[in-house]
């Protein structure tokens, strides 16, 4: 019985300990492509080469990839890659596409088929709707990544400019 209450009294008290350490030190396990994941426009829209922002910073992160493939996130994105990572500024490389303004898709009602072509295209799944019923977009969580444009056989689908508002403490 004695032997019971050692064990246990010692598991508590390494147990405080460990705690106390985790307390103090944090758990600071965000790697680099984390870190360069959280600077990226999250559009996943696939412009940069890569399917997915993930991707796109992982290949950064390993140095597989230069910082200026995002068209989305433009000057202000490779600027803050470029300070995170110690690099040189280098503008947008044009081969990716161009940086344009906000935009969310807008689905017209009385045009929409109900296809459902859109909903498979939508990376963030911004589109809802069901097969022969009108879709319409989720307008807070479209990135205006474009990719629901080519798929929909009736053009119903056009792009709004946007301001988004950012958000102060």
């Amino acid at each position: 019985m004695i032997a019971v209450l050692v064990i246990t009294g010692l598991a508590l008290a390494i147990g405080a300990m460990l705690s106390v350490i985790h307390h103090h030190t944090g758990n600071n396990t965000e790697t680099l492509s984390d870190s360069i994941n959280r600077l990226l426009p999250q559009t996943q829209c696939a412009q940069c080469g890569y399917p997915g922002c993930r991707p796109y910073a992982d290949a950064i992160a390993a140095d597989e990839a230069p910082i200026n493939q995002c068209p989305p996130g433009g000057t202000h994105t490779i600027e803050q890659l470029a300070g995170l990572l110690g690099r040189e500024v280098i503008p947008l490389n044009s081969t990716f596409g161009e940086t344009k303004p906000d935009a969310v898709a807008f689905i017209d009602e009385m045009t929409c088929i109900g296809c459902t072509l859109c909903i498979h295209a939508c990376p963030v799944d911004a589109i809802l709707g069901a097969g022969k019923f009108m879709h319409t977009v989720i307008a807070s969580e479209c990135t205006g990544c474009e990719l629901c444009l080519p798929p929909c056989p009736v053009d119903c689908i056009t792009l709004l400019p946007v301001t988004r508002s950012v958000a102060t403490s």
